[in-house]
């Protein structure tokens, strides 16, 4: 097995349990490994400290498997960590057949680069990394042998592929083909979902516990829900009783996709789909005066990399200006961050110059975050990355 040599004093990471070494910490950077390869990660003294995936075109080098130098990382360690994630899944509640969930969510469950969605009886994988790509047919064929999954789906097409040298890649991988649209059911409501063309794997699980809030807190408000997509949030406030619900988004076959999962939902009336820019849509409400009891702002990455945070906050500050600015007296606003390089408190304080911007007197009342399939590993705070706050306006 090839050895990876860290530089003096760089192995405090490793030794903190991160898998993450990047080009700057270690010393053979031309290494003869293939890509994707197993290696054995070193200090500067030859002493092993953990087995990972070399990755000879990204920054990121080395993605640790295991801290114990001397696992094996075969098919039976797949097995093993595949195992462990499945039975969190079970102990957490969200293998009903008929639902769907995050089974395996990358680092947090010690896969790095490895994502699975279930979706009933079909798994939808991506293969994110070079070290996920090196074993892409061992996993495949693990996830086949469990007996709630019959046919698994590649959307191995995020971008963050790029930057391991690998070409996007969808389709079939094995067992039974998906149909058309996929049907799941969470918490007594229905959604379909276009696993082949949808964003990310189709469907955001890891909303599934602020979508529960949005029903409780739903009776009886006029909703806007901006940034809508395919209409998760819109069915929960319906179904909560909500009086009326406006939807707004960019994409016309996400709209159509939101029209039909409320339809699912025995919802045929008391909503509006509108298919556009939504931050401009955001100012002409503002302009107009209009008012709504409960206003949820739910935007795709605006801070993809560190690089953009300012840009980024100004963006998310002037969302929740606006959003602010539509309450009506004793109104709620919902507000969400899943960039993460957001952090919690930066957030909360974003959202406070908001409320000062547009000169309304408000109080968080609960905090979102992703839900539990989507586990943070404390040694590794990047696995965190969904922020929501819920905040109620004077009357």
């Amino acid at each position: 097995m090839i050895r990876i040599h860290l530089l003096p004093g760089r192995e405090k990471s490793v030794l903190r349990r991160h898998p993450w070494i990047f080009d700057g910490a270690i010393l053979e950077k031309n290494a003869p490994a293939a890509a994707g390869e197993t290696i054995l990660l070193c200090d500067s003294k030859d002493r092993p400290l953990a087995r990972g995936a070399w990755s000879p075109a990204s920054q990121l080098r080395v993605r640790v498997w295991s801290f114990d130098p001397a696992e094996e990382i075969d098919r039976e360690f797949f097995r093993r960590r595949i195992g462990q994630a499945v039975k969190l899944r079970e102990e957490l509640g969200f293998m009903d057949i008929a639902g769907g969930c995050r089974l395996i969510y990358s680092e947090s469950d010690s896969l790095p680069g490895i994502i699975v969605d279930r979706y009933g009886e079909f798994a939808a994988v991506q293969f994110l990394s070079a070290g996920a790509e090196f074993f892409r047919e061992t996993i495949t064929e693990l996830l086949m042998e469990l007996p709630f999954i019959s046919g698994v789906f590649e959307r191995s097409d995020a971008s963050v592929r790029q930057k391991e040298a690998l070409a996007p890649r969808c389709g079939h991988l094995a067992g039974k083909p998906l149909p058309e649209t996929i049907g799941i059911v969470e918490n007594g409501m229905r959604f379909e979902t276009d696993l082949k063309e949808g964003q990310k794997t189709g469907f955001y699980f890891d909303l599934r516990t602020a979508r529960e809030k949005i029903r409780q807190l739903a009776k009886g408000k006029k909703v806007l829900n901006m940034f809508s997509y395919t209409g998760g949030f819109a069915v929960a406030a319906l179904a909560g009783s909500a009086v009326s619900v406006i939807n707004a988004d960019s994409s016309a076959p996400a709209l159509e996709q939101c029209r039909k999962n409320l339809e699912l939902n025995g919802f045929f009336e008391n909503y509006e789909n509108i298919c556009s820019d939504v931050f401009e849509l955001l100012r002409k409400y503002e302009n107009s005066g209009e008012k709504f009891d409960l206003v949820i702002l739910d935007p795709p990455k605006l801070i993809p990399r560190k690089s953009a945070i300012v840009k980024g906050c100004r963006a998310y500050q002037d969302l929740a200006r606006i959003g602010f600015k539509l309450l009506s007296p004793g109104g709620m606003l919902v507000n969400f961050s899943c960039s993460g390089a957001m952090v919690p408190e930066l957030f909360q304080k974003i959202t406070a110059d908001a409320a000062l911007q547009a000169r309304v007197n408000a109080r968080i009342i609960a905090r979102l975050e992703q839900s539990p399939d989507h586990p943070t590993l404390l040694s590794v705070p990047e696995t965190f990355y969904l922020n929501g706050l819920i905040s109620v306006v004077d009357r």
